[in-house]
């Protein structure tokens, strides 16, 4: 009779996705340095995942007191407990204002412009638009200004967390892993095997591009044309 595991929970640690990536490129992990670019590597591959869409695993909802008056938030009124928190924040997927009795009234995302040509920034009123300044330090700018105490309610996309020591784990879902350990060892190539750059790079793409296919909300899409009558 076949045996078979009992457990679903394999995982790789940093120093086990770095000696992955360095056999890809026909290496050997044989000094600490190794270790070390390659850490460097994964952590700046990390940021570059920032820029390819949203990752649902990083996503976190907050909620934070928005004060009678208020016409922006940042820093610590915005997100976490230090003043360089909201730092973690790459974007703001969703956001409601929550009144005393509990209703949630959504609110809908401006451009900058559109923010800049209101005319009177303290009209006071319920929150209904709101502009997300993407800077170091990001601030979020509401309108109208709340005209009674509410309570900001919205979905924070956060940044990765670093590998740090070589023991930890990935915090990534496991099916990540593979792309992890393809794109590892694309951007140890760039360093140490030119010559297997495009064969790497094309593996790193297509797992990516498997891994953030699963890594979507499964909902429903209709889409309903709209008719044009010409003179009515």
């Amino acid at each position: 009779m076949p045996t078979y595991a009992s457990t679903a929970n394999f995982d790789l640690s940093i120093d086990e996705i770095a000696e992955e990536a360095y056999e890809r490129c026909g290496l050997q992990v044989r000094s600490g340095y190794d270790l070390k670019t390659a850490r460097r590597s994964l952590n700046l591959m990390l940021s570059e995942w920032a820029n390819r869409g949203l990752n649902l695993w990083t996503i976190q909802l907050q909620e934070k007191t928005l004060p009678a008056g208020t016409t922006n938030l940042t820093g610590s009124d915005l997100f976490g407990s230090g003043a360089e928190a909201g730092q973690q924040i790459v974007d703001i997927t969703d956001l409601v204002i929550r009144d005393s009795s509990n209703n949630d009234f959504s609110a809908q995302t401006i451009s900058r412009s559109t923010y800049l040509n209101i005319s009177v920034k303290s009209t006071s009123g319920r929150p209904s638009q709101y502009y997300f300044e993407r800077t170091i330090n990001p601030r979020l700018y509401l309108y109208p200004a709340a005209d009674v105490d509410y309570t900001l309610v919205y979905y924070a996309l956060i940044r990765m967390k670093d590998a740090g020591a070589y023991t930890n784990n990935a915090e990534v879902p496991f099916r990540f892993l593979p792309c992890m350990t393809a794109g590892l060892a694309y951007y140890i190539a760039m360093k140490k095997a030119p010559e297997r750059i495009q064969l790497l790079k094309q593996v790193y793409e297509d797992e990516f591009q498997r891994a953030a296919a699963q890594d979507g909300e499964r909902t429903s899409l209709f889409l309903t044309p709209k008719t044009y009558l010409p003179g009515v």
